[in-house]
């Protein structure tokens, strides 16, 4: 496998997960009360989608390695539910 390929399956790879982080993150600057209380977040919006990020590339990793393939349902499931979880820990929602 060349590098330019290698490459290419592993950006294929992270791409839910990079898409999930930037749409969390904007959602949560966009429309405030959806995913946090009435306190402002202690982070930048970027430092929140790179912690999304990070969590939902463990995620896609570890379904990867588990189920033995890229793109099974119950990793995208997993993906969404790790993430949502992630962001509402993030921005303080248990406080409402």
């Amino acid at each position: 496998m060349t590098v330019s390929l290698l490459a290419g399956h592993l950006l294929n790879l992270l791409a839910p997960a990079a898409l999930m982080a930037l749409l969390l993150a904007a959602t949560a600057r966009l429309w405030p009360g959806f995913f946090q209380s009435k306190q402002p977040p202690a982070q930048a919006w970027y430092a929140r989608a790179a912690i999304d990020f990070i969590v939902g590339t463990a995620v896609l990793l570890a379904g990867l390695m588990l189920l033995g393939q890229d793109g099974k349902m119950l990793t995208y499931l997993l993906l969404v539910l790790a993430m949502a979880l992630s962001q509402w820990l993030q921005l303080g929602g248990w406080r409402r």
